[in-house]
């Protein structure tokens, strides 16, 4: 018979690790996506995009950082270029999240070794 010693800690904190990292590739497809939406005269709102995270929490977020950004996303009546859009950031949210959250199991997954 062989024992077993659990160390519930370092299990722990591999599974946060993991679940972090699944986290940032779905915030990245998401930042990716909600880029190429964003409205494009000298391409500043859409380069100002990123992810930032807060490990310690589990939390990421996509933000884009111009005095502009909250309004060119809420604002309907603005008209873009073709493939521009106001709520280029909300939009991607809600239709790309099966994909985000397949991205997330799949990174996750893939740092816990499993296949």
């Amino acid at each position: 018979m062989t024992d077993i010693e659990w160390d519930g800690a370092r299990v722990l904190a591999r599974i946060r690790a993991a679940t972090m990292a699944g986290l940032e590739v779905g915030a990245e497809h998401l930042l990716q996506v909600s880029s190429s939406l964003a409205p494009h005269e000298e391409g500043d709102l859409e380069r100002s995009g990123e992810v930032s995270k807060d490990e310690d929490g589990l939390v990421v977020a996509v933000s884009f950082d111009r005095p502009y950004a909250a309004r060119q996303h809420e604002d309907m009546t603005y008209r873009h270029d073709a493939g521009r859009k106001a709520k280029f950031l909300e939009e991607p949210m809600h239709g790309e999240k099966p994909t985000v959250l397949a991205l997330i199991h799949q990174r996750a997954r893939r740092e816990l070794g499993e296949t």
